[in-house]
């Protein structure tokens, strides 16, 4: 799992780096002294765990993480006791630690976040995310992994799946919001797709089974990135 720190105490960092570094299932990405330099490198990389104390100089460990839209699993350091009540009101959240605390209640705390990603993990596998959509008075179940991809045509989008293609009234904005999943990438001001099926990028065009895409240059840098090319 890999993990970053955002602690403004120099000895409570040593710390936590030091209890990291015992466990070799935990990388260390960054340690950070305030939330605003942690928000930059959670937009550019993705992250499992965050080891976050409560009291930042710019804004409460708590707060920061209600700013977040995709927030990892969070554990968080605090010499306040009291604040872990209201802590667990964000579901994120998977364990507090009230310093000072010892390597075992480290260790606990990482078990519970190995515990909960290895559930969602399951609970993923186990049942496949489905949406219903309406066209032309007729409720079609379709299941988000099975979609190749999105085209929008004026006021209309077009899904296409392996089975079929079912147009309705929409935007692509609004699936955009809709596929919050790393799967689904824009590459062009028409068209999402479903990287999971990539066959191929020729130049400005991104094969898909037996669809060809094409790939706007605003586009384009970030599904590469996507795709770790």
């Amino acid at each position: 799992m890999t993990c970053i720190i955002i602690e403004d105490e120099i000895p409570a960092q040593r710390i936590l780096q030091n209890f990291i570094d015992k466990i070799p299932s935990l990388e260390l990405l960054k340690t950070c002294k305030a939330a605003i330099e942690a928000n930059s490198f959670l937009n550019a990389c993705n992250v499992d765990v965050v080891f976050l104390d409560i009291n930042l100089p710019d804004i409460s460990g708590i707060d920061f993480i209600k700013t977040l839209k995709h927030p990892p699993a969070v554990i968080m350091t605090t010499a306040y006791p009291d604040y872990a009540v209201s802590s667990y009101e964000l579901r994120t959240i998977v364990d507090y630690l009230v310093k000072p605390f010892s390597f075992d209640r480290f260790l606990k705390a990482i078990n519970k976040v190995k515990e909960r990603t290895e559930t969602s993990k399951n609970i993923a596998e186990n049942k496949a995310e489905t949406i219903f959509l309406n066209v032309d008075k007729t409720m079609y179940k379709i299941v988000l992994e099975d979609i190749l991809y999105i085209e929008s045509d004026r006021n209309y989008v077009t899904v296409v799946t392996k089975k079929q293609k079912l147009s309705l009234i929409d935007s692509l904005k609004n699936w955009v919001e809709k596929l919050q999943t790393a799967e689904f990438v824009q590459v062009h001001k028409s068209f999402i797709i479903n990287t999971d099926y990539v066959d191929k990028i020729t130049g400005n065009i991104v094969y898909l089974d037996t669809y060809k895409i094409p790939v706007g240059r605003t586009y384009k840098a970030n599904l590469l990135k996507v795709l770790g090319v």
